[in-house]
């Protein structure tokens, strides 16, 4: 990607009209730049997930991505005028923030969503909606975490229909997530009574 094209979408992105799709925008010219090098792209996981998914109900001010070729995503972010303070990557110029987690999930993950910008031929993938109830529901029920209990809640009455339930119901009675419970409860406060 060439010097100049880089600089346009940083531009882009610092007057972008909300933090989220900043925040998608920057994932998005990170993935296309590791793509040019032959790579995976990242995953956006955690908070910048939910608020994507919540329509920014929910916000978050650092991205949370998985990815495993940690040394090839430390060069893209230093290129692009990120700096390291511990765990975290800073833009000072973009006004973001990164973190990394942890590598790319090993267990089944439902399909990711892809969101494309058309106007700049650049994508990210978020992790399912259906795999973010599921990490909310743990947060509600072994942090106790009311704000993760109504995230949970406030996705499956929005996404209710589209939700693929033999996904969700046999991975939330799994003993590593163990929610089925709290799901059942309130997958029934939103079931059709025809």
């Amino acid at each position: 990607m060439k010097e100049e094209e880089i600089k346009r979408l940083k531009e882009k992105i610092k007057n972008a009209p909300s933090l989220l799709k900043k925040q998608l925008l920057i994932v998005a010219l990170i993935s296309k730049i590791l793509k040019e090098k032959g790579k995976n792209v990242p995953l956006v996981v955690g908070g910048c997930a939910l608020s994507y998914y919540s329509r920014e109900v929910y916000l978050t001010n650092d991205i949370d991505l998985l990815y495993a070729d940690i040394e090839a995503l430390d060069a893209v972010l230093k290129n692009l005028g990120f700096k390291k303070e511990g765990r975290f990557w800073y833009s000072e110029e973009l006004e973001l923030v990164i973190e990394v987690p942890g590598s790319f999930p090993e267990e089944e993950i439902a399909p990711l969503e892809k969101v494309i910008f058309d106007e700049e031929d650049l994508e990210c993938f978020l992790l399912s909606v259906e795999d973010i109830i599921l990490d909310r529901l743990k947060a509600c029920k072994y942090l106790k975490s009311q704000i993760d209990c109504e995230m949970a809640e406030v996705l499956i009455a929005r996404y209710f229909n589209g939700i693929d339930w033999d996904y969700i119901k046999r991975k939330s009675k799994l003993p590593e997530n163990d929610v089925f419970d709290i799901l059942r409860k309130i997958k029934k406060k939103y079931e059709r009574k025809d």
